[in-house]
């Protein structure tokens, strides 16, 4: 039926059956609706694996639907909803887990408890009374031994002492029978799951032990654990790629700042050298100036007024003499 029923929502749409006045109020469900169970988008509800077990969450509020879950995954926002529903689902499945190590705590105190040495209580009549009697026997039989051997009869007191190691090898056989009956009781001891939380005999039988592991308790919580430590892992490593990014990025940077500086020093220094070029040139051609003006050439009427010295420099490119 419910097949039959989603094949129908397929192929006319969940709204076939309503009114049109109905139909004008009706919301389509898509997989970001809250309506919408996000731990199923994600991964796994939690209320889907414990069913009919001890830890029966009941059945989850929200819709859990195939082609939601299909149209999600293929949906471009899939990444960026992907890391929200996964961090609400490691939130829930943290909880499981607290509330789980809380109880599995007071089981094994409960163990802990249980296991603690009790006084062995009294021999039944019948064994105290052999207990008794064997005991009286070592006790004489060593009195006689040591007699016999203050008066120098060696063989017959170690003939005495055969009889004792007998009467001891029957007290402690008496005493084992009744350190057996004592232990019966305590061969099947209990056992704490730490995975599920769950009651265990302790060295029970193989099959009885694989039946637990392939439980649907057993696997549901190694799921959730599971999930916790993946989500865990992929966090940190998230958190250490970002920070690599961060660090290269900085690097980069780093290094731009110095190639601009490097390119702003040498540009600095090509303009120092133009302005220090410039001054020269500027000097040289005031110097020349100051020469030129200083020197007092000859007349027109071919009388020399004034001659003052050229600089040779002035006399090896003109080719003349001047007095």
């Amino acid at each position: 039926m419910d097949l039959q029923r989603a094949m129908l929502d397929e192929l006319m749409g969940a709204d076939r059956n309503l009114t049109e006045e109905e139909k004008k109020e009706y919301k389509e469900i898509t997989w970001d609706s809250k309506e919408v169970c996000p731990f199923y988008m994600a991964r796994f509800c939690p209320h889907d694996l414990f069913v009919n077990t001890k830890s029966d969450l009941g059945p989850c509020a929200r819709i859990h639907d195939p082609k939601l879950k299909e149209s999600f995954e293929n949906s471009p926002r899939h990444d960026r909803y992907l890391l929200k529903f996964e961090a609400e689902l490691a939130q829930r499945c943290e909880k499981l887990v607290m509330d789980l190590d809380r109880r599995v705590r007071r089981g094994q105190e409960r163990l802990a408890q249980g296991e603690e040495p009790m006084p062995p209580p009294p021999l039944s009549a019948e064994k105290s009374e052999q207990l008794s009697m064997v005991e009286e026997k070592i006790k004489n039989l060593l009195v006689q031994v040591e007699s016999l051997g203050e008066a120098g009869k060696v063989d017959e007191a170690q003939a005495l002492m055969k009889k004792v190691d007998e009467l001891n090898a029957e007290k402690a056989l008496i005493q084992f029978q009744s350190d057996k009956l004592l232990m019966a009781p305590q061969e099947k001891k209990m056992a704490l799951c730490e995975i599920c939380g769950s009651f265990l005999v302790a060295n029970d039988a193989a099959e009885r032990t694989q039946s637990h592991v392939v439980g649907k308790q057993h696997i549901g919580y190694g799921m959730v654990r599971d999930f916790i430590t993946e989500y865990k892992a992929a966090k940190e490593k998230a958190k250490e790629e970002e920070r690599l990014a961060m660090e290269k990025e900085a690097e980069e940077q780093r290094k731009k700042r110095e190639k601009e500086y490097e390119k702003r020093r040498w540009s600095d220094s090509d303009d120092m050298d133009h302005y220090h070029n410039r001054d020269r040139y500027r000097e040289r051609d005031r110097n020349r100036d100051r020469e030129r003006k200083a020197c007092n050439l000859v007349n027109l009427d071919g009388t020399v007024a004034a001659v003052k010295r050229i600089p040779d420099a002035m006399i090896r490119n003109s080719g003349e003499n001047i007095f």
